[in-house]
């Protein structure tokens, strides 16, 4: 790894106030901990804690297609990114994201990072659903992939010495991903179509400003929807429990 790489990843991550990057991770951890108290009242002990079941994931809103499909709890799609299957799954996807995501939000403000995010997040679970239909699936990696996707394609059009630095930082990360993931059967299928969808969106994202103002209320907007899709997605959550 050369300087640049250890510089940029091992840096303290610039957050402060209420970034959209710290909500994120708070949400994550906030329902990681709900499941938890639920799988300790269960009897699950230190299992809940690092190697939840399915049953336990499904139950709080890990994806599962049949689900989806036959009984009509599209939510899946979304709140599957905020369920993780225990605390080293959970502690892994928040330090890429807290050490990948203030950079991009600083770069392109909250309004498109989230788009971006939740976009992402839909399109990894749909190529999932194309690879492996009939497994639960639960984690932020899809979304998280598409932040990596979107920063090879976004710095490499902007062009100059640091961008492309960052370029090449993030396609070695996604490259060592990837590797790591076929060691460990992790949802490759879903990590694909994070990257490919975020690098699609750093592809066409406009640059020049005046670009970029003419196209800020249609981001926002789509912000917000993404905003209340989340937000009643994971409200929706209880009612599989009926």
């Amino acid at each position: 790894m050369n300087q640049f790489a250890r510089n940029s990843f091992f840096r303290r991550s610039p957050l402060r106030g209420h970034s959209l990057v710290q909500i994120l991770i708070y949400v994550n951890l906030g329902l990681f901990t709900l499941m938890v108290l639920h799988g300790t009242i269960l009897g699950l002990q230190m299992k809940a804690i690092f190697s939840p079941p399915s049953q336990l994931l499904l139950h709080w809103g890990g994806q599962f297609w049949p689900l989806v499909v036959q009984h009509d709890q599209w939510w899946r799609c979304i709140t599957y990114a905020y369920t993780h299957g225990g605390l080293i799954h959970l502690a892994f996807n928040m330090l890429v994201l807290y050490q990948v995501g203030p950079m991009i939000e600083s770069e392109i403000g909250w309004p498109r990072f989230f788009s971006l995010y939740t976009l992402c997040g839909i399109v990894a679970t749909i190529a999932g659903y194309f690879w492996h239909p009939m497994s639960p699936v639960v984690g932020a990696s899809g979304a998280i992939f598409g932040l990596i996707g979107f920063s090879v394609s976004y710095f490499h059009r902007t062009g100059g010495a640091v961008a492309l630095q960052y370029r090449n930082f993030m396609f070695q990360w996604a490259v060592m991903a990837f590797i790591f993931g076929l060691m460990v059967g992790a949802d490759n299928a879903a990590h694909l179509g994070g990257l490919l969808s975020g690098a699609a969106f750093g592809w066409i994202l406009p640059l020049g400003v005046r670009a970029q103002r003419q196209t800020e209320k249609l981001f926002k907007g789509l912000a917000w929807l993404c905003v209340a899709l989340t937000a009643i997605s994971i409200a929706a959550i209880p009612f599989s429990w009926l």
